[in-house]
């Protein structure tokens, strides 16, 4: 199925995590991350349907970094989920760094999905914790109302948007990445392997000029 052209009634595009704390001045800042709100504008009015979704952890999350005595953000532990990357205390539940960027625009958003919210857990995809097996029910959702394509735009590229692809690609839908309306953080080669993951999984990465 080509991705290029004109949006149909079965796609949705999916907005991951711009909030306060992924642009600069905030908590976990992705570099130039701010840059992403004024295409995702643009691109959200050419899709009838959207999604946003907001990182809301609870305080002391066991992804951060102040939660493990001694440890700083950055550095990986392992854990019963496998490896996880220590961050700072961001996107904590009803504060300013987690509300979504106020310059955001996309007053038709169907639905806003919170990840992260279980303290022991990270859930860096829109679709399953980072235990690979426990649901957030956005598969089941788009299934029910026949959605067969998932545009990706938004934060950051090589971890939520990254994640979140590979596993709608996995859940059977086709996928595609608006490379200019996302940015990455690049964490010891986060960037080389998310590009080196999307080619393995065939998800392509387009222009937002090329969805009309």
């Amino acid at each position: 199925m080509s991705q290029n052209g004109p949006v149909a009634a079965d796609d949705i595009l999916l907005i991951v995590d711009v909030q306060n704390d992924f642009c600069p001045g905030g908590h976990l800042p992705v570099p130039q991350g701010d840059e992403v709100v004024a295409p995702i504008n643009v691109l959200a009015c050419r899709f009838e349907h959207v999604i946003l979704t907001q990182d809301w952890h609870p305080p002391g999350h066991r992804s951060f970094a102040s939660s493990h005595h001694g440890r700083k953000p950055f550095e990986v532990i392992q854990t019963e989920h496998g490896a996880q990357t220590l961050w700072p205390d961001h996107c904590i539940q009803e504060t300013h760094g987690a509300e979504l960027h106020a310059a955001l625009k996309v007053p038709h958003a169907e639905l806003i999905l919170r990840k992260g919210f279980r303290p022991r857990i990270d859930s860096y995809s829109a679709f399953f914790e980072n235990d690979r097996k426990t649901p957030t029910g956005l598969t089941g959702y788009l299934r029910e109302r026949g959605f067969s394509r998932v545009f990706l735009a938004g934060l950051a590229l090589d971890f939520c948007v990254r994640y979140s692809a590979e596993d709608a690609r996995r859940q059977g839908f086709a996928v595609a990445i608006i490379e200019d309306a996302c940015r990455a953080i690049g964490v010891e080669g986060s960037i080389e392997a998310a590009r080196q993951s999307f080619a393995n999984f065939g998800i392509p990465m387009l222009e937002s000029s090329a969805i009309s």
